[in-house]
């Protein structure tokens, strides 16, 4: 990309095109809130080579929210030691369990019972909701390791919204500059890194979900908005026939995603996910779409505040030291994690940890 063309996008004209409104029931892609699904998602960890040192910690959905999504229970068995765990900052729950050394047939097995539904607020108008206390404010505008809020992201940010006076402006300049500009990579390993510094200096802006969010996020912060990544799983396809929003079958395993928030005084978190409109673009049959094509433009105005519920959501960590070891921090928390003799295994090779995560409707009573 062309460093003279690396901020488009973020003409004032733009500010209103994807802002929810009246129009939003004719669109092709509409969630809105409606009736409460549940799943079990059961998380079934196997050690394929068993040996010294053995531990796993595999994430728990950890957030509760009385809008869109509730945790009903958490439960696992194992033939090792378990023990809940947090990581203490950001409210993100797992299962870590030890097994004694080369334990014949080590696993582990999480079934997560939730509930959820579609969730829609339109981020111009005021209402009763909760105000975030001063650290969590402080919390959600600071960077992390690989969200920097100062440098190039915030000559960036500073580019994107000059000129813009509230906050909600700020978010729909950033929102639309990120969708613009932003492209989903297919060869990109899991979900991405979520490094932006290096995105911005290499003048790249591909990847997938935990590069493409954790840039809006970043931006934001940086304009001094309130946001953050939420990590989780897809569950469900989606209602809508969109195939790129929604998991293919009942086994999950890879199909993880992240989503984001914003925070608007006197509306509260709005759901943000330019990530997905790139995925449209890049995966909605039959592929390689137009930003003007109609699934596109339905999806991009929908994912500036609303999501879909086919979707399960772990937690808003970042920076997570797992508890029992001295492994660098992970960047995020949003996959099984298992060592083996001190060694972290590659957790986006499930098969050499043998796991798999399955999900299944339960019907309503």
């Amino acid at each position: 990309m062309d460093r003279r063309d690396f901020l488009k996008g973020t003409a004032a004209a733009s500010l209103m095109a994807t802002l929810p409104s009246s129009t939003w029931a004719a669109s092709g892609y509409n969630p809105e809130p409606g009736k409460w699904s549940t799943f079990d998602v059961v998380t079934r960890l196997e050690i394929a080579k068993p040996g010294k040192d053995m531990q796993s910690w595999v994430p728990l959905p950890s957030i509760n929210n009385a809008e869109w999504f509730r945790v009903i229970n958490n439960t696992w068995k194992t033939n090792g030691k378990s023990v809940l765990r947090n990581d203490g900052k950001y409210g993100a729950n797992m299962v870590h369990v030890a097994w004694a050394d080369n334990q014949d047939k080590p696993f582990v097995e999480v079934t997560s019972r939730v509930s959820m539904r579609d969730r829609q607020i339109d981020p111009r108008k005021p209402r009763a909701a909760a105000q975030i206390s001063a650290h969590e404010r402080q919390l959600y505008l600071t960077g992390t390791d690989l969200i920097p809020t100062t440098g190039i992201v915030k000559e960036t940010s500073d580019k994107i919204t000059k000129g813009a006076k509230t906050d909600l402006e700020k978010v729909q300049l950033i929102y639309n500059w990120v969708v613009e500009n932003s492209a989903r990579k297919a060869s990109t390993r899991g979900c991405g890194i979520g490094d932006i510094a290096a995105m911005l200096k290499n003048n790249d802006l591909t990847g997938k979900c935990a590069d493409i969010n954790a840039l809006f996020v970043g931006l934001a912060r940086a304009a001094g908005v309130p946001a953050r990544d939420v990590y989780g799983l897809r569950v469900a396809p989606s209602k809508f026939g969109y195939k790129s929003l929604g998991a293919g079958s009942a086994n999950v395993t890879k199909a993880q995603h992240c989503r984001a928030e914003a925070y608007i005084a006197n509306v509260g978190w709005i759901p943000v996910d330019p990530a997905d409109v790139r995925k449209v673009v890049l995966e909605e049959p039959p592929g390689n779409l137009a930003l003007t094509d109609q699934k596109v433009l339905d999806a991009r105005k929908a994912l500036l505040g609303s999501w879909e519920g086919n979707w399960l959501a772990y937690n808003f960590a970042h920076d997570v030291q797992l508890p029992g070891t001295k492994h660098p921090k992970l960047g995020f928390l949003m996959y099984p994690q298992t060592q083996v003799a001190s060694l972290l295994l590659d957790c986006l090779e499930p098969d050499q940890m043998k796991y798999s995560i399955t999900s299944k409707e339960i019907p309503a009573a």
